[in-house]
């Protein structure tokens, strides 16, 4: 039996556009193999039902929703199925988020505000619709992937990641406290320097690499860890299944750094 045997869980950002095995993704896969029903949420139906796929192909049980997190009527649409499907929801990952390079001065208002209503008001809005179906449940358990970038600079100039993240931080607190006596836990996790589909991308995208270069990069990206090495999307996956579980019953308001020692620093 595993530990989220019968709970019923809703990851957003479940797909993995770059294909392999993105944080969403993982976090999905890893709740189902402890037994939880998923609901994967996506922008893009095709890969919110390949991550669904997944799942199934290893004997769990996935259902996929197509939705934009930033529109009410669609995350409340995915927040239904769960409940109509599995009859209720538990847990909810929240792992949506968008990179805009610059900052305050380069940064433009309108991607300013698109990653605020990605990164931000998606995790609002998802809170805002699961909160009363856990109710119903008599509690449930939150997950907001955040990052360090929200706690520590990185060296980019990602104003506007940076902030939306650590306004996660707080909102995940204040949820935390409010809805602590209802049995609602509410916890984040704050992935470091991983190696995924996404921050492959990434560099590609935000910092021109090429690819006879990612070697080099990705060692030279390794090294600025203390452990020596980077985790993987199921590295971050096994500690939100933790927070998701009743292993960590007595947590909440908290945020888990998974980052190989990078905050501490070395």
């Amino acid at each position: 039996m595993g530990r989220l045997m019968g709970r019923t869980a809703l990851v957003t950002g479940a797909g993995t556009a770059e294909g392999g095995w993105g944080n969403g993704k993982a976090c999905a896969a890893q709740l189902a193999r402890d037994g939880a029903n998923v609901v994967c949420m996506d922008l893009r139906a095709d890969l919110a039902e390949e991550a669904a796929d997944a799942i199934r192909a290893e004997g769990g049980t996935a259902v996929a929703v197509a939705g934009d997190v930033s529109r009410s009527a669609d995350v409340k649409k995915a927040v239904e199925q769960a409940a109509k499907t599995f009859g209720g929801l538990d847990i909810l990952v929240n792992n949506v988020g968008i990179v805009v390079p610059g900052g305050v001065v380069e940064l433009s208002e309108e991607d300013w505000q698109r990653a605020f209503d990605v990164n931000l008001k998606g995790c609002f809005l998802t809170m805002k619709h699961a909160i009363p179906e856990m109710l119903k449940r008599g509690g449930g358990s939150i997950v907001n992937i955040s990052s360090i970038s929200s706690i520590w600079y990185l060296g980019k100039t990602y104003v506007s990641y940076y902030t939306t993240k650590a306004a996660m931080n707080h909102m995940t607190r204040v949820t935390a406290a409010e809805y602590a006596r209802r049995q609602i836990r509410v916890n984040a996790v704050l992935p470091g320097l991983m190696d995924t589909p996404m921050a492959r991308a990434s560099a590609v995208r935000n910092h021109g690499a090429r690819p006879e270069e990612m070697e080099d990069l990705w060692k030279k990206r390794a090294e600025r860890i203390p452990m020596g090495w980077m985790g993987d999307a199921f590295d971050v996956a096994r500690a939100v299944a933790f927070l998701a579980s009743d292993d960590a019953r007595f947590i909440t308001g908290q945020a888990l750094v998974v980052d190989g020692g990078m905050t501490l620093g070395q």
